[in-house]
């Protein structure tokens, strides 16, 4: 879950940051549609297709985890970036930044707040979902969950389910400290 986060951060910020600049505004539309098409299929479906392609284990659960968790991130990059009100880019510009300078100096800190809060939402999105990859044989923590609805073991489906809850709580607080950081 950790390594599929990981890439959904960092496509996601970099096409959302693509897409924002004079270079790539002519891909926001498709990069929207393409981000909305991996929300709307189900993990599990995006689990069946890939367990074909790639086999089983852990790597059905990551391309499943990624097409789900991209939309989020990308959505909020955009829409931290184009909020940015004008009179600071326009003093950034003043001052002779270049656009990279201008984007990591005055945009990215500007729009940081949206933007982990859709990091926020993709993150806690994914803990949920990863639990399904334990049906193609990921070890997650959804692994007591199938293990006692197979074995018709109710005790180890709630332990799963408190400890996939209390995970995504958890989760849920780092990012609000975070949140207070920024």
């Amino acid at each position: 879950m950790g390594m599929a986060s990981l890439v959904v951060i960092t496509l996601g910020i970099g096409i959302g940051i693509f897409v924002t600049r004079p270079i790539g505004r002519d891909f926001a539309g498709p990069v929207d549609t393409l981000a909305a098409i991996g929300q709307t299929f189900p993990p599990t479906a995006v689990l069946a297709l890939a367990v074909p392609a790639v086999g089983y284990g852990s790597a059905p659960t990551i391309i499943a985890l990624i097409a789900y968790g991209l939309l989020p991130v990308i959505g909020a990059t955009i829409a931290g970036l184009t909020a940015i009100p004008r009179a600071p880019i326009e003093a950034a510009d003043g001052i002779g930044l270049s656009p990279q300078g201008r984007l990591l100096k005055v945009e990215l800190p500007l729009a940081a707040p949206i933007i982990l809060a859709g990091v926020r939402t993709s993150v806690i999105l994914n803990i949920g979902t990863a639990t399904i990859g334990s049906t193609v044989g990921a070890l997650t923590l959804g692994s007591p969950i199938i293990e006692g609805l197979s074995g018709s073991n109710p005790a180890y489906v709630i332990q799963g389910a408190l400890l996939v809850g209390l995970f995504a709580v958890a989760t849920d607080l780092w990012f609000d400290e975070l949140e207070q950081v920024l």
